[in-house]
């Protein structure tokens, strides 16, 4: 089978999970299930329902790479569980939109996948509850996973432990945002960016490991500890690679479903501005000027928004000072990286080497 079909294979597989898990038209038989003990009429119930689960499905309807679940499954397939961690999938895709309803909020974005932020159609209070929702909806896939008790234990511990440092690199990046002139180091900015964007690619990866030493797979043996320490590390470097890429996209020439340098009028401060600030990438390098620029630049922006000239002038600026190709070589780095340790790690040669060989390909 061709690789492309058998990424479509797979990733039908996952949105069937998902639709499962959080249905178009959630039903008074589905509610029921996921709030056992509440006694609600089944009128009552859609009136109840609606502003919990109408903007999470808005949000998870617009589409998504769904990567993190296509990596999650790789690898239990990589170390023999076959397909054992797709019914985990809702666990780690929900976590990562919810908090995007919630990042939307915190940075007053305007557009989320090609359409009005989440907030901006239902109302901040809604889209914070349903953003909430989402976290604690998938928790159900522990409890009805067909699996012993001492993994369901650890897939607990595996969530709440992902969960507290994804919000840990949030308050980081809020606190960035609230004081305009602060601008973190480039390592500061890359701890900031494990935790918010990395993390719940280790979290994808632990979880396959574990799903497939629940089905026998080749995770349950004596080495397991170091290999799911290379696995984390190596996918959250690989989570932190795709996230320099979608940030020197955004100001290239935008990604899909949000403007070019929308950026620029959030006031990010993304790994190509610091770059800028603090490396001289090539000899015209006044590093106090530029420092100046980039907050005067970012005030405009914030101001006027993203037709004010402020946003293509501090864009050709990190172009041409070299910024944008240093931060894409450096997430191509990381991604590389990821790349080699997993495939020694996890993959080995023949086809599963060849479904993550490709899988860098379709999401990178």
């Amino acid at each position: 089978m061709p690789l492309k079909d058998e990424y479509k294979r797979r990733l039908l597989k996952i949105e069937a999970v998902l639709t499962s898990a959080l249905p178009e038209n959630p039903d008074f038989a589905w509610f029921n299930k996921v709030f056992p003990d509440v006694d609600i009429s089944a009128f009552e119930h859609k009136r109840c329902m609606a502003p919990l689960t109408e903007p999470a499905l808005d949000l998870l309807e617009r589409g998504g790479k769904r990567w993190r679940p296509l990596l999650m499954t790789l690898i239990c397939h990589g170390l023999g569980g076959g397909e054992a961690a797709l019914p985990l999938s809702p666990l780690v895709e929900f976590c990562h939109n919810a908090s995007l309803i919630h990042d939307d909020i915190e940075d007053n974005s305007p557009l989320r996948r090609g359409k009005p932020a989440v907030h901006l159609l239902y109302g901040e209070d809604t889209a914070i509850n349903s953003g909430s929702f989402l976290y604690f909806l998938p928790l159900t896939c522990i409890e009805n996973w067909d699996a012993p008790e001492i993994f369901k234990l650890e897939l607990w511990k595996l969530w709440a432990w992902h969960i507290r440092r994804l919000h840990l690199g949030q308050s980081m990046d809020i606190a960035w945002h609230r004081e305009a002139s602060f601008m973190p180091s480039i390592a500061q900015y890359l701890t900031m960016c494990r935790l918010k964007t990395g993390v719940l690619a280790r979290f994808s990866a632990l979880c396959g490991s574990l799903a497939a030493e629940s089905a026998g797979g080749s995770s349950k043996n004596e080495k397991k500890h170091e290999r799911n320490r290379i696995l984390g590390d190596s996918s959250e470097k690989l989570g932190v690679g795709f996230q320099i890429l979608d940030d020197v996209k955004n100001l290239r020439g935008g990604i899909t479903g949000k403007k070019r340098g929308d950026d620029i009028v959030e006031g990010k401060k993304s790994l190509p501005v610091l770059i800028f600030l603090n490396e001289p990438v090539n000899k015209n390098s006044n590093l106090a000027e530029r420092g100046k620029f980039v907050e005067m630049s970012f005030a405009e922006a914030k101001k006027d928004g993203i037709d004010a000239p402020a946003v293509e002038n501090i864009i050709t600026a990190l172009e041409e000072s070299g910024a944008l190709t240093a931060a894409c070589a450096h997430g191509r780095q990381l991604i590389e990286e990821a790349r080699q340790t997993l495939t020694e790690t996890v993959f080995g040669a023949g086809e599963t080497k060849e479904l993550f060989e490709g899988f860098i390909e379709l999401v990178s």
